[in-house]
């Protein structure tokens, strides 16, 4: 039986991220939003910290090692898939741009920990890795890649272009996503570690954002990139009844951590307007109906109602995969629960908070720009919802597109 109150050994744990993210996150939350692909140096202390932890067995990180599966064994596992969510959460509290630019706490080390081999995480051990997944022709639908990587040798040489590589120009490595045949479909999409000194592989721009300015956005290119095979993950065949779905079990595993992002802003901006209605003299009373209540009160109680239930979404779909239960409705369910509520959230935040939540006195504003990315990477809220249908009408990508 699933139990959602916060595991007891995960507890001080929880408390140290969110310490963290009061003490070193939030206060250097504006400063970064403003100076836009300014490194912000205060992550380094802060990185060596949660790799200290992650060493000691203390903790999982804040979310990078904390997706790979194991095999189901007796009783309830509370494990490094729910205690990433939870210090996720945490940390996005206090700056959603400063967590995605923590070093070797990427996308792409979520991939790494979820399909390598022993001897990958071996040697991939230390790299801080984004991902590369999009084109500029290929969004949403990750099966119609365009790049390419060509068998030669011991090696592949990668052609092709990405964009939107969060941590793209600061990382060690990228996992990038590309087709073995054209012609084969999804069923030859493979993932590849390509270190950042690949001769071939340049970073062509950093892009400007609405939101996360801390957290670099780049558009790379590979040209003739010759990367040895050692570095693809998962299986070099090309299985046409499974597909590509080895690569997309990443999903599975990183879309509860986007979730969590979404819930710790969410809370961020709920936390500070309920202080800010209370210094305008609206109380939110739990003992009364809300039809009872001023306008302002009822809405801020359906927007907490709103989180709740993003936020038990979360939790669920990062215990199933501590107990190595088929998860991805439920992650896509979150994902997609998630991402909306923030984004609802944080604007209506702003609505209530009137002049003070729309200027930069306050950080409401730079939460309402911070959560939109929140309902499109990792798949949009479009995307999520055609996964939840396929899977409650049990039809396949190619019965409901």
């Amino acid at each position: 039986m699933i139990n959602l109150e916060t595991p007891r050994k995960f507890r001080a744990f929880v408390n140290q991220a969110h310490q963290v993210a009061a003490e070193m996150l939030r206060p250097n939350s504006r400063r970064y939003d403003l100076a836009e692909h300014e490194y912000p140096v205060e992550l380094d202390m802060l990185a060596a910290m949660v790799d200290g932890l992650g060493a000691s067995g203390t903790s999982s990180g804040a979310g990078a090692a904390g997706v790979r599966r194991t095999a189901a064994g007796e009783g309830v596992v509370n494990g490094s898939n729910l205690s990433s969510v939870l210090s996720i959460m945490e940390m996005c509290w206090g700056d959603v741009g400063l967590l995605l630019s923590m070093p070797r706490q990427g996308l792409g080390n979520s991939a790494i920990a979820s399909v390598a081999s022993d001897e990958q995480l071996r040697r991939f051990d230390g790299v801080w890795a984004g991902m590369a997944i999009t084109e500029p022709g290929c969004g949403s639908d990750s099966a119609n890649i365009q790049t390419t990587a060509r068998r030669d040798g011991e090696d592949y040489i990668i052609d092709g272009e990405k964009i939107f590589v969060t941590a793209g120009g600061r990382c060690d490595a990228v996992v990038v996503w590309a087709t073995l045949d054209k012609s084969l479909g999804r069923a030859a999409i493979k993932s590849f570690v390509v270190p950042k000194d690949t001769p071939g592989m340049t970073v062509e721009r950093l892009d400007h954002k609405l939101g996360i300015r801390a957290s670099d956005t780049a558009t790379l290119r590979f040209g003739n990139c010759r990367v040895p095979a050692a570095n693809l993950l998962g299986s070099p065949e090309i299985d046409a009844d499974k597909g590509f779905a080895g690569v997309m079990q990443t999903f599975d595993n990183t879309r509860p951590l986007v979730a969590s992002m979404a819930v710790g802003c969410a809370r961020a901006s709920l936390e500070l307007t309920r202080e800010l209605l209370a210094d305008a003299g609206v109380e939110i009373d739990y003992d009364r109906s809300v039809h009872l209540q001023p306008a302002a009160a009822a809405t801020y109680l359906q927007l907490e109602a709103d989180w709740e239930a993003a936020y038990l979404l979360t939790l669920q779909a990062a215990w199933m995969a501590d107990n190595a239960q088929p998860n991805s409705l439920q992650a896509s369910m979150a994902k997609a629960k998630a991402g909306r509520t923030a984004n609802d959230i944080t604007l209506r935040c702003i609505e209530l908070t009137s002049t003070l939540g729309y200027s930069e006195h306050e950080l409401l504003e730079k939460w309402a720009r911070d959560s939109k990315i929140l309902d499109i990477f990792e798949g949009t809220q479009q995307i999520q919802q055609l996964i939840v249908a396929r899977r409650l009408l049990g039809k396949t990508s190619a019965e409901l597109k």
